[in-house]
């Protein structure tokens, strides 16, 4: 029978345990508490973070209980990164953060039952540890070598930077913090990205001096592409979970547009399909990988579970509207919005006439060439055709796509989305 380390396994989701065997046989012989930690950096998470959170969901179908800790304490100190320290955020700032990012990771966990998922914020036990509690009775148990061989602070260390003492207590904290949950909540397993495992070996230590007791370790990849770059960026920057910052369209972009090289590994690491049918459109793509079934399958089941059946349909139709397929008029707002994200355009006034403004966007050099087009019929405005008679009219004639947007198309190619300003 397969458990859920061996699912894990075959999605390539394990990187290092402190013991396969120890770990399999502690998960095989009934439900095991286990806890993932998520620093509240921004207002959002982003597509990187779904490898621990799908992971998590995997072991609560499997039967066991997730802790889902969202850091308000070590949100306000930071993991030490390769790159340099960190900008130490305001504390009301954070707060509102840990309220996001605990309402973002709870859509995708079951909140009732035997197995419901616990949130908790280590800011409750780390807030009101004094000074001297810290250093007389958790310091001790940590040894400087120990520490400063860990790879992050070993860079630093060599760096031109090098690195407070503020980062560089981070491992302490995130120690106390498996300290703590094995304590009140019996967690004898924390997960997390491959870059984590120092931080994790603190709390395995930590437990076994203060409590004498053995627990377990266990990290995922990090997710690259197959050129090595990183992953879970587009041109705008960061793909984020929160709509607002990344459209539904933009999101469901970033699946489709992934590699041949990638997608596979992304839908063993992100979607929750099996290995036959993941064997099915691997064939699929070996056979007719112009065809990106898998992409498909990809950017559809991922927009659904983060955003939902309607987003993912909404960011269909915006493709095919981009494509000169569909109607523009069938989408709403958000969507409407991410295509004039996509497309050249304008800002013009009501009054501009509408060959003006087929000028301005961009879709033809000039007055001439935008009667010539509407002559042929080669020039629409929100799908409608546009004859040459009707170039003289002013834009706050038209009827306007929610958000005052107008798309100025010329044939199926060439399009550009015009705003009314006010």
């Amino acid at each position: 029978m397969q458990t859920v380390l061996d699912d894990l396994d075959w999605r390539g989701l394990v990187v290092q345990t402190t013991g396969r065997e120890a770990l399999g046989s502690a998960l095989a012989k009934g439900p095991v508490s286990l806890y993932c930690g998520f620093d509240p950096t921004a207002s959002s998470l982003h597509v990187g973070h779904l490898t621990q959170v799908l992971t998590m969901r995997r072991f609560q179908l499997a039967g066991h209980k997730p802790i889902a800790l969202v850091g308000g304490a070590t949100g306000l100190i930071g993991d030490p990164r390769m790159s340099g320290e960190r900008v130490l955020n305001d504390s009301s700032v954070v707060a509102g953060w840990v309220d996001s990012l605990r309402d973002q990771i709870s859509r995708f966990l079951d909140l009732e039952g035997e197995y419901g998922v616990t949130m908790v914020n280590n800011l409750d036990w780390i807030g009101g540890l004094s000074a001297l509690e810290f250093l007389r009775d958790m310091g001790k148990h940590f040894r400087m070598g120990t520490m400063l061989a860990k790879d992050t602070v070993a860079r630093r260390l060599a760096s031109d930077e090098g690195i407070s003492y503020t980062e560089f207590s981070y491992q302490v904290l995130q120690g106390i913090d498996y300290l703590e949950l094995h304590r009140r909540h019996g967690v004898t397993l924390q997960y997390g990205g491959n870059d984590q495992w120092g931080n994790l070996l603190s709390g395995v230590d930590l437990i076994h001096k203060v409590e004498g007791h053995d627990v377990h370790a266990l990290t995922t990849p990090l997710v690259t592409k197959a050129d090595g770059t990183k992953f879970g960026k587009s041109e705008g920057g960061s793909v984020w979970l929160d709509p607002q910052l990344t459209s539904p369209y933009a999101f469901h972009q970033f699946w489709l547009n992934a590699a041949d090289s990638d997608v596979m590994n992304y839908l063993r690491f992100f979607t929750f399909r099996d290995r036959e049918d993941i064997a099915e459109l691997e064939q699929a793509t070996q056979d007719a990988s112009h065809e990106r079934r898998a992409q498909r399958a990809l950017a559809d089941d991922l927009t659904t579970l983060v955003h939902g059946q309607q987003a993912t349909d909404q960011a269909k139709a915006a493709a095919s509207v981009l494509f000169g397929r569909g109607d523009v008029r069938e989408l709403d707002k958000p969507t409407i919005r991410a295509i004039a994200g996509e497309l050249p355009g304008a800002q013009l006034p009501g009054s501009t006439s509408l060959v003006d403004a087929f000028v301005a966007a961009g879709i033809v050099p000039s007055k001439g060439a935008a009667r010539r087009a509407a002559d042929e019929g080669g020039l629409s405005v929100n799908g409608e055709k546009i004859a040459g008679d009707d170039l003289a009219g002013e834009l706050a004639a038209l009827s306007p796509l929610p958000g005052k947007h107008l798309l100025l198309r010329r044939g199926r190619k060439t399009a550009a989305m015009v705003q009314l300003s006010d």
